[in-house]
């Protein structure tokens, strides 16, 4: 009632103008016209999180510019350099991020949340968004090894027998080592840092407690030496553990500056600073005759979030039982390219380390949880074997959808739905699940909110029959109708419809069929009624956008959900459009906010052209090789110049989850009930003579594996089965090698062994 009788508007426009400001309202107004009118105009979880990153940039704003005789992370130490490529202007920009090297690598356990990173020059982040820890070498005589300001270091991800990053770094004859990796000690997480350094002429291995990470500062208001069994206590909370006792360890503030400048200072005991930016250094001697080392332990069991049943766990199985346990369910691939096998191998271990407890897109920037990066991920781990450990995740879902039936990540994204009520769907085909009253009811109303969510007014408009405007996925534009939603709508009343027929009624089946034919009319309605001038004969964004970087969510009418046939014409000259138009070093450019390579997407229009035949998909894929980091991981969208990362998560879970997936689809993807068998075998595998082979992987018509070899001048095609889940068999099983002749197998029993020769 007193908002109706307060002039509201007239106050604001009011101070405003007395202030010199610009009214806010009328400039929301005019920002808002270049956005359908929506009924969410942005999700207040992407204006928090934009709020939390930029809150950082200003902390970084005003601690780094003018205090540069600090040693920063390697981010700033490229991107605050004149003359590096990386180096971005300053000027107006009124909060200073990481928008050129967003790397970094986790390490961790399969079955905890826990994700310490390493950044490509080796800085340690035990702690979720805490402060870290550096590693330096320093020679009597006073040369400094600082790996974030060398242009060079050697970085690699072990996979065996634990997971862990070992970073090297020379410079001047000296050397520091380091291999992060977690593990379980006395039933409880560790993170473990081996370090080893050299100096010729004798000196120190440093390390030093830094109050940063790789999105920039974090805070350290207190450190003190602990003698008695030696180690930094940080914050009053944390230890950092040493296996044996420092030569000196020295302290400084943020009035004295970075303790890199007073590294010749005697040693002392504890630091206390009001601005949080206490920094340390334990200096432990290393002889000129060889080597030194030094173990360092931190404990993570406070990061383990409390609402997570594994915290409550009385016995956590070490890293290395938990690592070989989780894998042997796991599709393996064998090729003669050892680029590519690690990557898939690197791929695969990424997803199953982001799925520890609820799925999460990212170690860092993105651990947080949503449904189309969970989804995604999640027909990844289905479809390379990981059924059980899927079906724990899946089976939370349920508890994640609103009264109404939304399955809301953020309020406006209206693609969740489709997704989750299509993975639901794939999961049941996959591993013939028999779905609960519970499940069923989360599937009903799941559908019956994609039902009443289409807009049923306005007949004869371009977006009659879709999806209210909505913020859909981030990287699409401004609040639109987007197709990227309604075919995922379309998707996920098809599986709904289905999974009713089964575990439901036949009135829910047919109700639900009957609403996806609709819908799919109504967007192919919709399609057909935009200009050629505006479509160029392929499917935009959305109803009222041009063809532009955004219409490679289009795309997605192709792959996964093949909703159209393979080569349909406005799914080609789409494809055709982007890869002429919106193409960077040979992958796709996203314009729209990522301004970057992204890899997924690059990988999903690979994926397409894989179905359509040709041999383009070939040069992505090698592309996409190129562009991992040498620890076998993507960032959500990469730099143009610097090919580090410039947004979002430096260990990206969607884009491990394609490159697994895509992988996979080279040697058995479905097409409708058929089965296609080694259509994406690249050449140069094939020219080696070496055995190829991948599998087991999961399939609506069993478990498969597949083996492609020579033998006395022949090719032959293996293929073991499992379809002893699958009441039907697919209809078709067809053998497409590149080079070979296409072959049909007709009647594949249950595990048996086919040899099939191949003739050119």
């Amino acid at each position: 009632m007193l908002t109706q009788w307060i002039p509201w508007k007239f106050l604001i426009k009011r101070v405003a103008r007395s202030h010199g400001l610009i009214d806010p309202l009328t400039f929301l107004a005019r920002l808002r016209r270049f956005t359908q009118p929506s009924e969410v105009q942005e999700p207040i979880e992407l204006l928090r999180a934009g709020i939390a990153f930029h809150a950082r940039g200003l902390i970084n704003t005003k601690a780094i510019q003018h205090n540069l005789d600090w040693v920063w992370p390697y981010w700033v130490e490229k991107q605050f350099n004149p003359d590096d490529t990386s180096f971005i202007p300053r000027a107006f920009s009124f909060s200073h991020v990481n928008l050129t090297h967003r790397n970094w690598t986790s390490v961790g356990h399969p079955d905890l949340p826990l994700y310490p990173i390493v950044d490509p020059r080796g800085l340690i982040t035990p702690l979720y968004d805490g402060w870290s820890i550096d590693l330096w070498a320093i020679s009597r005589n006073g040369e400094m090894l600082l790996p974030s300001k060398l242009q060079d270091a050697e970085q690699r991800l072990i996979l065996s027998p634990n997971l862990a990053v070992e970073t090297i770094s020379i410079k001047c004859g000296m050397e520091i080592k380091s291999r992060v990796t977690l593990d379980i000690h006395d039933h409880k997480p560790f993170l473990d840092i081996t370090v080893t350094g050299r100096c010729p002429e004798g000196g120190w291995i440093v390390a030093a407690l830094r109050p940063y990470n790789p999105e920039g500062i974090q805070f350290i208001e207190k450190i003190r030496y602990q003698k008695d069994r030696p180690g930094l206590l940080v914050n009053s909370r944390i230890m950092v553990e040493f296996d044996r006792a420092p030569e000196k360890v020295v302290f400084s503030n943020y009035s004295q500056g970075d303790v890199v400048n007073h590294l010749e200072k005697p040693g002392g005991e504890k630091i206390v600073c009001k601005v949080g930016m206490a920094t340390a250094a334990a200096l432990f001697p290393v002889s000129g005759a060889g080597d030194g080392s030094v173990r360092i332990q931190i404990p993570l069991e406070s990061d383990l979030p409390q609402k997570s049943p594994l915290h409550k766990r009385a016995a956590l199985e070490p890293s290395i039982g938990s690592w070989n346990k989780a894998l042997s369910s796991a599709a393996t691939l064998q090729v003669p390219d050892e680029k590519i096998q690690f990557l898939y191998d690197a791929a695969v271990r990424t997803l199953i380390l982001l799925s520890a407890d609820e799925i999460v897109p990212g170690p860092y920037t993105y651990r947080r949880f949503w449904f189309r990066d969970a989804c995604l991920m999640l027909n990844a781990l289905m479809t390379l074997g990981m059924t059980e450990r899927s079906f724990r995740i899946l089976d939370t879902f349920p508890a994640r959808q609103n009264k109404s039936g939304y399955f809301q990540s953020q309020e406006g994204e209206w693609d969740s739905n489709g997704q989750v009520l299509w993975i639901m769907d794939r999961f049941q085909k996959i591993t013939g699940h028999a779905f609960s009253q519970a499940w069923m009811r989360t599937v009903i109303k799941g559908a019956d909110w994609i039902a009443r969510k289409r807009i049923r007014e306005q007949e004869g408009t371009l977006h009659s029959g879709l999806f209210p405007p909505g913020f859909s996925a981030e990287h699409l534009g401004p609040n639109d109708y987007y197709y990227w939603d309604a075919l995922w709508g379309v998707a996920g009343l098809r599986g709904a419809s289905r999974l009713a027929g089964l575990f439901g009624s036949p009135d829910q089946q047919r109700k639900y069929e009957l609403e996806s034919l609709d819908f799919e009319q109504s967007i192919f309605n919709s399609i057909d009624r935009i200009p050629e001038s505006a479509s160029r004969g392929g499917i935009p964004a959305s109803s009222y956008r041009r063809m532009d970087s955004g219409a490679i969510g289009s795309l997605v009418a192709d792959y996964p959900l093949q909703i159209t046939h393979p080569g349909d014409v406005r799914i080609t000259n789409t494809a055709k459009f982007l890869i002429e138009n919106c193409f960077h070093r040979g992958a796709f450019f996203q314009n729209i906010i990522h301004s970057g390579i992204n890899i997924y997407l690059t990988l999903d229009l690979a994926e397409t052209l894989l179905r359509s035949g040709g041999d383009r998909y070939q040069e992505l894929i090698r592309t996409v090789a190129d562009l991992a980091s040498p620890t076998g991981q993507w960032p959500e969208a990469i730099h143009p110049i610097t090919l580090g990362g410039c947004m979002g998560d430096g260990q990206h879970g969607w884009a491990s989850a394609e490159w697994a997936m895509m992988i996979r689809n080279l040697f058995v993807r479905e097409e409708g009930e058929t089965l296609v068998l080694g259509s994406g075998i690249l050449p140069e595998w094939i020219e080696t003579g070496s055995p190829i082979a991948f599998g087991p992987t999961s399939t609506p018509f069993g478990s498969i594996a597949v083996r492609f070899f020579k033998k006395d001048g022949k090719a032959y095609f293996e293929i073991v089965s499992d379809l002893s889940n699958t009441p039907n068999p697919p209809k078709d099983i067809v053998i497409k090698v590149p080079g070979y002749q296409k072959t049909s197998v007709a009647d594949l029993d249950q595990k048996i062994s086919l040899l099939k020769e191949m003739n050119l």
